[in-house]
């Protein structure tokens, strides 16, 4: 007792990380970045465990891009969908087709509404038109035609749900799968939705059987889970891939099981499982509080990943898969075409299929492998941290640095070895990365005690500042040290956001060595330049550089200076790339996105390690311009407010836009040139551009159509070109809305 308490005060700053994270276990002090470090430990032993095999029994019919192309855009028609249902079911002789896609709006292609008008108006004194359409009518009604198709077959189709203040609803839902008296008067938190998106009633009735195909994706944006119930408007639904599932089965009945034990009170739910029960036999699925698993990735997506079988739709259409070839099969009909924005943010892919991740969750309940973060998950991780915070704050301080390098790394490998036992052997996902962070920092603590709470000289804070700011700034600080302070403080600054594109497919193919000496002659030339032009660089993240102007040396020409960093950073970039070619080696390309605003700026961090840094929603959205930059085929995406401040450029203005955690739209410009060196032909380009923005925004498509006509003869290689011709086609198929603002929205991004 008397060593203990002889180094009680080493004991009590060893204790603190363990406080810290017992308060972010019990939900009283969340810590982002160890929540980020949990979703980084889950998605790498995710790959690390998967199964990476091929699922024979389920195969995927693809809306690729080959399908598009041969047989037309998407939406086709319904007759050539009952053609393809049809073949799968007649000639290929599947077991069950689900649909990934929702069937929200009738089928007109065919001209009947048109023809329907003519016989009861212009030609309603023609009867033979009449009689014609009539004896016709069953023909052209592509919708009966589909429905007939889908009728008393094994179908399952998909509709996704919503949540937005307006609560909108279209289509018919299925029935519910769970009534509310099996609830017991609990009150379980299901994931919930006031919305939805569903298919015709014609259709709806053909084939009753329906599930929500919708993921979750969770604050990083990585789908890894998928609700099986969800709550809609006071009744439950279940999601596609619990629907095929219970085809399969034979349709057994919906219930939920809870928790026994007493710790829990009347008003927590308790959820444990999801029942299905028929013929008296009783399967029990796993489930998180939400009603969610999370999903078990077989491995990477796409027709490359490996994990189950795709079929273009072209070919079934086309009879060029023999026949017979799919009996048995379960079918998935959904897309990994990009143009029809299926495509997920996943852990074992970036641009994953949206209709593999539902393939998973069936193929993982067929092999009953679900994995789930049950609800006892916050006990185990005080438990844990608890056990193991005490044995280092107790046992630390009385060794020598050797031992306690031993004791903290036995510490640490007992802590995992016991959870991933769980999650091999029980397919339970507890978490670890609190522990982990809290064994670390009470290590460092406890090594470093006293070394970082010594007084420093205010020439020790400008030459800390050296590691942010460009030697020749460091140097006017250290004239006047006083005036600057490390002290967080709100003030406008500009943030600049710098990724290399493509890079994670570029260093596939690379050594090692030859990954990190190109990141050092990339960062080492983005670093030249932004240094030249005064700026701050934040910090490296990967393949990203952050900077910022305006602190700690006050520069009141920001905006400028950020911008022109941004067509320097273009420009270092060709540069760089001239020199690949001429040495064979692969080129790079970045995205840049610059925002100016209010923002928090100071010295921030942990006890442990600290950076002069920015933060506040200004910064969050010129991260969010930079990730726009890749959507709109440009180098830089520059805010409003920054473009506003900077008249010495002209702009193309590219968007307006409404991304993650602004309910605004915002809009959204990339710098061209220097107003003084804009060219005739590009002035007159960016006038018809404007034009055409007007006319795109007031839903003049036949103006839009025209305008940008004479853009792709101006330009025809013009990334955004091809874009917005793209969304004119798509937007005019819709009727005109007068309360659509223009906007594109993303803010699941």
């Amino acid at each position: 007792m008397e060593p203990l308490l002889k180094h009680w005060r080493r004991i009590a700053v060893t204790l603190l990380p363990v406080v810290f994270a017992l308060l972010h276990a019990a939900g009283a002090v969340r810590l982002d970045v160890l929540q980020n470090l949990e979703d980084i430990i889950y998605d790498a032993r995710l790959r690390a465990t998967m199964p990476g095999t091929l699922d024979e029994r389920i195969v995927i019919v693809d809306l690729d891009e080959k399908s598009l192309a041969e047989v037309g855009r998407w939406p086709w028609s319904r007759y050539k969908l009952a053609a393809l249902t049809d073949e799968l079911f007649d000639r290929q002789q599947i077991a069950l087709l689900g649909f990934d896609v929702v069937f929200a709006e009738p089928d007109d292609s065919s001209g009947l509404k048109q023809l329907t008008a003519l016989a009861q108006n212009e030609l309603r004194e023609f009867p033979a038109f009449s009689e014609k359409l009539n004896a016709l009518r069953g023909s052209l009604d592509y919708d009966a035609t589909f429905a007939n198709a889908l009728s008393k077959r094994p179908v399952v189709l998909g509709y996704y749900v919503t949540s937005d203040r307006e609560g909108r609803t279209s289509g018919v839902l299925p029935p519910p799968v769970m009534r509310q008296d099996v609830l017991l008067g609990r009150a379980p938190v299901f994931t919930s939705f006031n919305g939805f998106g569903a298919n015709i009633e014609s259709l709806a009735r053909a084939a009753p059987v329906a599930g929500f195909f919708n993921t979750i994706a969770e604050a990083d944006g990585v789908v890894r889970s998928i609700p099986l119930v969800a709550q809609v408007k006071d009744q439950f639904y279940e999601s596609l891939s619990l629907a095929m599932f219970r085809m399969l089965a034979g349709s057994p009945s919906v219930s939920a099981e809870f928790s026994k034990e007493r710790y829990l009170s009347r008003s927590e739910h308790g959820l444990e499982s999801i029942l299905l029960s028929q013929a008296g036999k009783v399967h029990a699925i796993a489930v998180d509080k939400r009603g969610a698993i999370l999903i078990p990735y077989r491995g990477p997506g796409g027709i490359q990943g490996g994990s189950f079988r795709y079929v273009s739709a072209a070919d079934v259409l086309a009879r060029r898969i023999p026949e017979g070839s799919l009996k048995g099969k379960v079918v998935l009909l959904g897309t990994t075409a990009p143009g029809l924005l299926d495509l997920r943010t996943t852990p074992v892919g970036q641009a994953y299929p949206g209709v593999e991740a539902n393939a998973n969750v069936l193929s993982g309940l067929l092999d009953n492998r679900v994995f789930v973060a049950p609800d006892y998950a916050v006990g185990y991780e005080i438990a844990v941290l608890l056990m193991a915070g005490l044995l280092l704050a107790l046992t630390l301080p009385l060794v020598s640095a050797p031992r306690a390098v031993v004791i903290s790394v036995a510490v640490v490998l007992a802590v995992i070895g016991l959870n991933y036992w769980l999650y091999s052997a029980h397919r339970l996902v507890l978490p670890l990365a609190s522990s982990l962070a809290m064994a670390a920092t009470a290590f460092a603590l406890n090594m470093s005690y006293g070394y970082f709470v010594e007084s420093r000289s205010k020439r020790e804070l400008a030459h800390l500042f050296g590691t942010y700011v460009p030697p020749e700034l460091v140097d006017e600080m250290v004239k006047d040290p006083d005036r600057y302070s490390m002290a967080a403080r709100s003030k406008e600054l500009t943030v600049l956001f710098c990724d290399m594109r493509g890079f994670t497919k570029l260093s596939e193919n690379l050594e090692p060595t030859q990954v990190q000496a190109l990141l050092n002659d990339v960062f080492s030339r983005l670093t030249q330049v932004i240094r030249s032009n005064r700026g701050t660089i934040d910090k490296y993240m990967g393949d990203c550089v952050m900077a910022f102007w305006g602190a700690p040396v006050e520069t009141s020409d920001h905006p400028y200076l950020a911008v022109k960093t941004a067509l320097e950073i273009a420009q270092a970039i060709d540069a760089l790339n001239q020199d690949h070619r001429a040495r064979g080696l692969p080129e790079v390309g970045v995205g840049v996105g610059v925002n100016t605003g209010i923002m928090c700026v100071g010295d921030m961090g942990s006890d442990i390690r600290r950076a002069y840094t920015v933060i506040g929603d200004a910064v969050n959205l010129g991260s969010r311009l930079e990730g726009l930059s890749r959507i709109y085929g440009v180098d830089t995406v520059v805010s409003e407010a920054t473009r506003k401040l900077v008249p010495q450029f002209a702009w193309m203005e590219l968007d307006k836009v409404r991304v993650k955690g602004k309910e605004q739209a915002v809009a959204i410009f990339s710098p061209i040139a220097r107003v003084d060196e804009l060219s005739a032909e590009l002035g007159q380009e960016v006038k018809t551009w404007t034009s055409f923005l007007k006319a795109y925004r007031a839903q003049d498509w036949e103006q839009s159509d025209l305008l940008m006509l004479n853009l792709l003869r101006m330009n025809a290689k013009k990334y955004l070109y091809q874009l917005y011709s793209e969304r004119v086609a798509s937007m005019r198929l819709l009727p005109f809305d007068p309360k659509w603002d223009g906007a594109t929205n993303f803010e699941t991004k």
